[in-house]
């Protein structure tokens, strides 16, 4: 099959023919129909994140079942599935407890002494997040992947499977935003525009999106937005301060950046709370104020949207058909898989929000 291989960090990915295995006991073979274009994949092709190399790189991905192992019963051939990288065991402490997106047990991977899933002339290739979307198969285990209404057109269900579960997840679930709140979300890229429809879902009051992108702010509006805020007009918290009563009860950080984490808590009233999405690189220390916490303000961080994948994916699919989730306006642009590198680095622009590609 074909596939985008990711070999050294910051050279543009060459298409290459590469072996896929077949199906083990509990692993299903998907046929690729669309894969996005995420900043998680940016962060490690730019060496933000560090990966094992080579390695096919994609997460955000639906497509049609075509092979499963002898123990599989959840999916068959012709079922169509929405892929997440919350693969869970489903025995662990997480699991039970009902976080199955913190889960990380080895035995949905295959172990060192396993024949590789992804291979070119007899040598292994890494799995990103045990998915591997830019290629036209994806060999998985059976707790990646979600079936899904085949009247969902899939380029649009690919989204659901990262970028719209984290943001619209750590609103309704991370957070849990009351409905009547205020709600502030920085950086309006495809995960905090998820965070604003998932705000609005939660019946949030007021949404303030925060961006330094005009076009960004525009699109946040479609998605449910109030109020917005051109980062680079002056203080953003000041801003954000002044369109409510001293601070929002909830603000989100889709960035993935030390100043706008920071940001994200000062922008708090009492009592608030700030959930931090974006990864941020490695090292980055986060500096807080101590008083701040006296006024009982709190921050966090956010998995996948604390997802329960398989009840929300199909949940998010019947809201999105309902005209409630708002993926249409999400796709910057259609493209090839030839054109994924050029893709990842169109996400450092700012201009777009998602890059989808489609596979025939």
């Amino acid at each position: 099959m074909k596939a985008a291989v990711f070999r050294e960090v910051n050279v543009p990915m060459e298409i290459e023919e590469i072996a896929i295995d077949k199906p083990g006991p509990r692993e299903v073979l998907v046929r690729t129909a669309a894969a996005g274009v995420c900043h998680s994949d940016l962060h490690f092709f730019n060496g933000t994140y560090p990966g094992a190399l080579p390695i096919v790189l994609g997460h955000e991905s639906a497509g049609v079942v075509e092979q499963v192992g002898s123990d599989v019963s959840y999916v068959k051939p012709g079922d169509h599935v929405i892929t997440c990288l919350s693969v869970f065991c489903g025995h662990c402490e997480y699991c039970l407890t009902g976080h199955m997106s913190l889960c990380q047990e080895p035995e949905v991977r295959r172990g060192p002494e396993d024949a590789p899933r992804l291979s070119k002339e007899g040598a292994g290739l890494a799995q990103f997040a045990n998915l591997s979307s830019f290629a036209e198969q994806m060999l998985v285990h059976e707790h990646s992947v979600v079936k899904v209404r085949e009247d969902m057109p899939l380029d649009r269900a690919a989204l659901i499977g990262c970028g719209v579960t984290t943001g619209v997840g750590a609103a309704i679930h991370t957070a849990a935003v009351e409905p009547g709140s205020t709600v502030a979300v920085i950086g309006c890229g495809g995960v905090g525009l998820s965070a604003i429809n998932g705000a609005v879902i939660a019946g949030a009051a007021r949404v303030i999106a925060v961006d330094m992108v005009a076009s960004k702010l525009d699109l946040a509006r479609k998605f449910g937005a109030t109020d917005t805020v051109d980062a680079g007009a002056g203080d953003v918290v000041q801003q954000v301060r002044d369109l409510t009563d001293g601070g929002v009860h909830y603000s989100f950080e889709a960035i993935g950046l030390k100043a706008t984490a920071e940001q994200a808590f000062r922008m708090l009233r009492r009592g608030g709370m700030a959930t931090v999405i974006g990864m941020i690189p490695p090292g980055e220390m986060v500096e807080l104020h101590g008083p701040d916490f006296l006024q009982e303000k709190k921050i966090q961080g956010s998995m996948m949207g604390s997802n329960r994948f398989r009840v929300d994916m199909p949940r998010f699919v019947d809201f999105y058909l309902q005209g409630k989730l708002h993926l249409d306006e999400m796709v910057s642009s259609r493209i090839g898989l030839a054109d994924v590198t050029d893709a990842l680095l169109a996400l450092e622009t700012g201009e777009v929000a998602r890059s989808v590609i489609l596979f025939d």
